[in-house]
């Protein structure tokens, strides 16, 4: 059975809920699922899953928030090498580098050898629009289809 993780960095509540909904369109295909926020994690123990589900926020022009810092700092010791990975992340259009966290997470997923299987997904603010949520679903089918089915473990 693929174990998955969805690991996420939110202030307002925005990427937070964005992992929920992910969360409750995964389950029905990948039952062993944890959820964590970012801050409270080890970079290493991201070995201990198949699927990778890495959310966070963008912080002023670009940046990675102060909460994920010390974690992406740790995670260039990490070999994620047959990790299955994608990235999702929230923002302001206001701003120019929106949802720039995204690009640095992958950047740094796949510098540690996980395999992104799909584009990350930019959402501004939070899912609340019926395109936004539906992209949402998308891309956790998207992500699920691609570790397989709970029927093919």
């Amino acid at each position: 059975m693929a174990k998955i993780l969805i690991a996420y960095a939110s202030m307002s509540g925005n990427t937070e809920d964005i992992a929920n909904l992910l969360k409750s369109k995964v389950e029905p295909y990948h039952d062993a699922i944890e959820m964590l926020e970012i801050e409270h994690m080890d970079a290493k123990d991201l070995a201990d899953y198949d699927g990778l589900l890495i959310g966070s926020y963008t912080w002023g022009d670009g940046e990675l928030p102060y909460e994920v810092e010390d974690f992406f700092e740790e995670l260039a010791n990490v070999d994620l090498s047959g990790k299955k990975a994608a990235v999702f992340g929230s923002g302001d259009k206001v701003y120019p580098k929106f949802c720039a966290a995204v690009d640095l997470i992958e950047q740094s997923l796949k510098e540690c050898g996980a395999e992104l299987v799909q584009n990350g997904l930019r959402i501004e603010f939070t899912p609340d629009t019926k395109e936004e949520k539906e992209q949402c679903e998308q891309f956790a089918l998207s992500f699920a289809k691609a570790l397989g089915n709970k029927s093919d473990e």
